[in-house]
Parts: structure tokens; C-alpha cells; sequence
């Protein structure tokens, strides 16, 4: 457990593999904590520098007062790896962290050499269905949508498992502020103009029975940068490095080799 301050926000992140190797940065999903890349990190290539962090109002990072903006968890991200001496990273980013990723890489293109948008998009969902999403979670608390969210995170055969109740107590733990600020950012978000100017290796990852952004979503941000590549995992739902990590490791690794990253 590691905290950086960064001009009084407080950010919890942790390193793990070779301190001395290439950076990959892990940023997660509206709800999860980092340890959503638990069963993936032990699957990854040796040698290099796995950072994870938890964005604002999530784990055990600060959460200050909602709505967030977009352009403000950039600048976390940004900060965090500035603190961290981080240059030519490969920032790996899932659903939330997948825009963090684009608005990232647009904005310094000296901490990001290549890029994973993992179960993401340039924009996603409408301004109303995200005020809709913050007036419940403001007025009932995150159980609420608990249910809603969890057949839209995981497949059936996911759903039937003892583990989904740790995943559904990870998402009610998270801070009202934390979940209903990060909502307030992606309905805030449009990345199709800035994302396809992006010039740099871009792998999309999505997952079949995603109810959050449907793989057809995922490829359309995908294509809009030149020479990018697309993967498919069958069977998964929004958070496929939980449900499929032998599968996401594969193609997380093969891109990471194919980058030359490390």
C-alpha cells in the first residue's frame, strides 16, 4: 500500500514486478478498486513495472465532494505518474479508466507510448441515463443499482458463482461521491475528435455479453485510430480480466511484445 500526495489529494496506488522495468499503468473501472487486475498480473510478461492506482473517490485514494470532470481525472492520472518519475508507459484502461486512457494519451504524449482501451469508449451513454444513475445512487445509495450492475459486469456463468457477492460488496463500498462524481465525468465525455487524432498502438478489448459497452461500441473508438487492433473475448461481460483472465493475459501479453514494450 502506497499513497502518493499530490497537492492534498491523496492517491492510493501500488508496484508490483521489476521497479527498474518498463512501465504498464492499470487504471480501473466506475466501482472497482485496482484490485479488479488481480488475477491478471501474475499472467504478464516478468520484467517490467506494473502500476496500479485508485482514482478519485474509489479504494482507498481520497474522494472529494462530486460531480468530477474527465479533465480532472486525467490530471490525476497525469500527476500520479509525473510524482512517480513515469515516461513511455503502456496505460492499460478499463471502462472509465479506458476514457482516462484516451484523454491521457492526447494530452501527454510523453507518458503514454501505447494504449489499451479495454471494455471503453470514446463516449459512453447519454447525459440523461447518467442523471438518472446519479439521482439513484445520491437518493439510495449504490445497492440500489447493485443488482442491475452486476448483469451488466459479469456473463450468466459468472453470475452464478459465490465470487460474484465480493465483486457486488466492492461496488456498494465504494464512496457515494466516488461513484456518483465518476458518472458526472463519462456523461461529460465526448473523445471521438481527440481519440482519432491519436498516432500511437492502440489495442481495444471487449467482452461478448458486455451490458455496458457492447462490443460493437468498443470497436467503433477502436477504428477511429489508424492501425489499430481489435479483440473479441467470448463469454465475458464488462470486466473480462475477472471472468477470463487466462484469455486477457494472452492478449495483453502478445501486445505488449508486439509494441516492443520492456
Amino acid at each position: 500500500m502506497l499513497i502518493a500526495d499530490l497537492d492534498g489529494f491523496r492517491v492510493n496506488y501500488r508496484i508490483d514486478g521489476d521497479p527498474s522495468g518498463a512501465p504498464v499503468v492499470f487504471a480501473n473501472s466506475l466501482g472497482t478498486d485496482l484490485r479488479l487486475w488481480d488475477k491478471v498480473l501474475p499472467l504478464l510478461p516478468q520484467g517490467l513495472k506494473y502500476i496500479r492506482y485508485d482514482k478519485r473517490g474509489h479504494g482507498l485514494s481520497d474522494a472529494t465532494a462530486q460531480p468530477y470532470t474527465m479533465g480532472g481525472l486525467v490530471k490525476d492520472a497525469e500527476a500520479l505518474l509525473d510524482h512517480l518519475g513515469v515516461r513511455d508507459a503502456l496505460f492499460v484502461g478499463l471502462s472509465i479508466g479506458g476514457m482516462i486512457g484516451q484523454g491521457l494519451a492526447v494530452k501527454r504524449m510523453d507518458l503514454v507510448r501505447a494504449l489499451v482501451i479495454s471494455n471503453s469508449a470514446a463516449k459512453i451513454g447519454v447525459p440523461s441515463m447518467w442523471q438518472d444513475r446519479i439521482d439513484a445512487v445520491n437518493r439510495d445509495g449504490i445497492e440500489s443499482l447493485a443488482d442491475a450492475v452486476m448483469e451488466r459486469w459479469f456473463g450468466r456463468a459468472f453470475r452464478d458463482t459465490d465470487e460474484l457477492a465480493a465483486w457486488r460488496n466492492m461496488l456498494i463500498r465504494q464512496t457515494i461521491d466516488g461513484y456518483a462524481g465518476c458518472s458526472a465525468a463519462i456523461s461529460g465525455t465526448d473523445f471521438y475528435t481527440p481519440t482519432s487524432g491519436l498516432r500511437l498502438p492502440v489495442l481495444g478489448i471487449a467482452g461478448s455479453e458486455d451490458g455496458s459497452t457492447p462490443p460493437d461500441l468498443v470497436r467503433e473508438t477502436i477504428d477511429l485510430v489508424p492501425g489499430s487492433k481489435f479483440e473479441l473475448i467470448r463469454g465475458a461481460g464488462h470486466l473480462p480480466c475477472v471472468e477470463k483472465p487466462e484469455d486477457y493475459a494472452r492478449i495483453l501479453s502478445d501486445f505488449i511484445k508486439e509494441v516492443g514494450h520492456g
